[in-house]
């Protein structure tokens, strides 16, 4: 008896040892997700206000019908492999940004200042809170499952912010919630939505769409982003933190120098 019990208390103490050696293991393999495995080298991030330019945006027809961001397919495909970015996102953001040239010259917006901001939100339309079902891009742009924020209500930390659409793009009738890659919530979008997929509909939740809304809200004003102080101005007013702004510049340098972001 004392034997089987033993035999048995060695086989259950193996058990658990096993379970938490693949628990390890995937926290471990989950902690990479987003970031560069530790055998990749990276180069110095450049600490610039504004951040560096980011590789150059071919000119297209952005005035063109139906999805001009696919017209970036070339461009997107060896520097979204670099920068880790889904090449979807990386055409939406540039496709934002000559749009954006078009709207507003003086703006001098560019991509990877969207892509910075598209980092910290939502990881480019992949992050939903949930890591163990993480969101992907499907073919339209649009994030499966659908990101939506928590609810505004004041509770962590958060403002309250009533329901302003009756819930029509974030299914909360008694609070807003943001929304898709880049977060908006309804009463935002209501001013700051365009249509950049061609579809005829503003919709937070395709990239094309919010990359495109999140090029309004940072040019609006008249906002020139070639300096410090503007480029500081429009970050703060999509977030009003220095540690998000500070997070947004470190990725946007780390994409101009066309390598993954880190933090």
């Amino acid at each position: 008896m004392t034997k089987g019990m033993r035999r048995i208390g060695g086989c259950g103490l193996a058990i658990v040892l096993a379970i938490i050696l693949i628990i390890s293991m995937v926290g471990w393999a989950l902690s990479f997700l987003d970031k560069p495995t530790p055998f990749q080298q990276l180069d110095p991030v450049p600490e610039a206000l504004p951040p560096v330019g980011g590789a150059e945006v071919p000119d297209i027809n952005v005035d063109a019908p139906g999805r001009t961001s696919d017209k970036l397919t070339w461009w997107s495909e060896q520097l979204a492999n670099d920068t880790s970015i889904p090449d979807q996102a990386l055409r939406a953001y540039g496709n934002a940004e000559l749009i954006a040239r078009e709207s507003w010259p003086k703006c001098n917006l560019r991509w990877n200042t969207l892509a910075g901001i598209g980092w910290v939100e939502t990881r480019h339309g992949t992050y939903n809170g949930n890591l163990f079902h993480r969101s992907s891009l499907d073919e339209g742009g649009y994030p499966q499952p659908p990101i939506v924020g928590i609810a505004l209500d004041g509770s962590n930390n958060t403002t309250v912010v009533p329901d302003s659409d009756g819930g029509a793009i974030d299914g909360d009738t008694e609070f807003d919630r943001a929304v898709g890659p880049m977060q908006f919530i309804a009463s935002s979008w209501e001013h700051l939505g365009r249509d950049a997929n061609g579809d005829g509909d503003a919709d937070p939740n395709q990239i094309d769409d919010a990359a495109l809304g999140a090029a309004t809200l940072l040019c609006f004003g008249d906002r020139d982003l070639s300096t410090e102080e503007g480029w500081r101005a429009a970050v703060m007013n999509y977030n009003q933190s220095e540690d998000y702004l500070r997070k947004v510049a470190a990725a946007a340098n780390s994409y101009a120098i066309q390598q993954p972001a880190t933090s």
